[in-house]
């Protein structure tokens, strides 16, 4: 472990550091010492895929993409409005989750497993009953299934098309195969293992999904009126059309989210690629600040 020097001021700095403050919360520059600088062992070493994809800024446009597929399965849509509270707070929300994605992939194994056991805690607690009557818990394994399946295929598709370096095909297999370690930690039986078994798994949920008038809402909240400063609108607009962008065409359909693809490969998709490398040229430096990690 090596500690490098903070307190960087060039404009650089400053944009990094505040992106990194948004997604990470109050918390995050202790929180990433303590991830990446505790001794001990690892769920994944340096060469995993995983490790690849979750540490680049493809994740911003893949993490929006994952919130809009998700919101189709009527019961994982209920669950998120009836009890996440991602409309009161989603800056915390997405400061919970980052945190958690990080312990997981570069943390030690003892905080992965406990950061598992606190999320299926909490999702022991979530159950209730949608609005045409039909019960609903968040620990149900079908249900996580589908939350780590539609997590999984965004995260990948994103990496694939704006990260700095693609996986190959058998690094594919491998991140879906290191993801797959977290998801029997969090209590799902039988995780896909490979990017085949990946999209057979989301083509055997599809007869489940629709988008309720509550996937529709959220899906404005995101895209529409999120909650983000008026300067950050505009850069917040391109990483939001190449979320939608990203999506199966049947998902935008359902959530009635129009695409023009001569629109998408002329204009939305380079715009997508040119802000992921914006954010990833201005987050490196905040990155390397305080501890960088082991080697």
């Amino acid at each position: 472990m090596r500690t490098i020097g903070t307190g960087g001021t060039s404009p650089r700095e400053r944009l990094g550091q505040g992106l990194f403050a948004r997604v990470a919360g109050p918390d995050g520059v202790r929180n990433r010492a303590r991830i990446h600088g505790t001794p001990g062992p690892r769920w994944f070493g340096p060469e995993r895929p995983v490790r690849r994809v979750h540490g680049d800024a493809s994740m911003f446009v893949g993490g929006l993409s994952a919130l809009l597929l998700q919101s189709l399965h009527p019961l994982a849509m209920a669950a998120v409005a009836a009890h996440s509270g991602f409309r009161g707070d989603p800056w915390g929300r997405l400061q919970r989750t980052s945190t958690f994605l990080a312990t997981t992939t570069y943390g030690t194994a003892d905080a992965a497993t406990e950061a598992c056991e606190q999320v299926r805690a909490v999702h022991e607690r979530v159950r209730g009953v949608t609005a045409s009557g039909e019960p609903y818990r968040a620990s149900d394994p079908h249900l996580l299934a589908w939350v780590h399946v539609a997590e999984v295929d965004s995260f990948l598709r994103a990496h694939q098309r704006y990260g700095l370096r693609p996986l190959s095909d058998a690094e594919c297999d491998g991140y879906v195969e290191d993801t797959a370690r977290i998801a029997v930690a969090l209590g799902i039986p039988d995780p896909p293992r490979s990017r085949e078994a990946l999209t057979a798994r989301l083509s055997a949920y599809r007869p489940e999904l629709r988008a309720t008038p509550e996937a529709r809402d959220t899906a404005r909240f995101l895209l529409l009126n999120p909650p983000v400063p008026l300067v950050a609108r505009l850069p917040y607009g391109v990483l939001a059309a190449n979320a939608v962008s990203l999506l199966p065409d049947w998902a935008a359909a359902e959530l009635r989210l129009p695409r023009f693809a001569v629109v998408d490969h002329l204009c939305v998709r380079p715009l997508g690629a040119a802000m992921t490398a914006a954010i990833r040229w201005a987050m490196a430096p905040a990155r390397r600040a305080v501890v960088a990690p082991p080697v």
